[in-house]
């Protein structure tokens, strides 16, 4: 795995060849349980790493179209598994987050609506880091975009949801599920996104 913005987070990747992008996961290593977003398969370098941190005691799952390798890492780990509460009929989790729910101290839920399934979840870190599903995505170095058009369900929704991010102005660092992640100047990004549906 990759060591990230900070010591104790970790991420790691795989390569979309229809998209032409990264798919990520994000790792947060903490004393009290480590806790893994939307994970991939890991490869046996990575699973050997994520074992030499501590194991996982914590999934997340932004939407129902991240479950990845979920199951298999609760399987292999113990872990819990929490997904969004609007999308209990997708998915099946040990748990349920809403808006304004917190992970564990320091990870608090934020529900988007608007995107490609019902009750997608972003996740801000310590006030500083924004970790995103689905619909915050960039699809270039240095800029986010919304997931495209034809796979919104409410776009007029999504860009609510968008500017609802907006309002965090401490964010520095966006890890998106989906693309190129943005580690400094995260604020500025999401406002400049804002800005192209003003």
């Amino acid at each position: 795995m990759k060591r990230l913005h900070r010591d104790d987070i970790y991420g790691w990747s795989v390569f979309d060849e229809r998209l032409n992008i990264d798919f990520h996961s994000v790792l947060w290593v903490r004393p009290e349980g480590n806790v893994v977003i939307d994970p991939l398969p890991l490869s046996k370098h990575d699973r050997i790493h994520l074992e030499q941190l501590g194991s996982v005691s914590t999934i997340v799952i932004t939407n129902s179209d991240h479950t990845r390798a979920s199951i298999s890492l609760a399987e292999a780990t113990g872990a819990r598994i929490l997904g969004p509460a609007d999308e209990r009929a997708q998915l099946e989790c040990d748990d349920w987050l809403n808006d304004g729910d917190e992970v564990v101290p320091g990870l608090t839920v934020m529900t988007l609506h608007g995107s490609k399934t019902p009750g997608e979840l972003a996740l801000i870190l310590e006030e500083t880091t924004l970790i995103t599903g689905d619909l915050i995505r960039a699809h270039e170095a240095g800029r986010l975009c919304l997931l495209p058009d034809p796979k919104l369900s409410d776009k007029e929704k999504a860009v609510a949801s968008l500017r609802r991010l907006t309002e965090l102005p401490w964010i520095e660092t966006v890890l998106p599920g989906d693309g190129w992640p943005v580690f400094r100047g995260g604020a500025r990004a999401l406002a400049e996104l804002a800005a192209l549906f003003d």
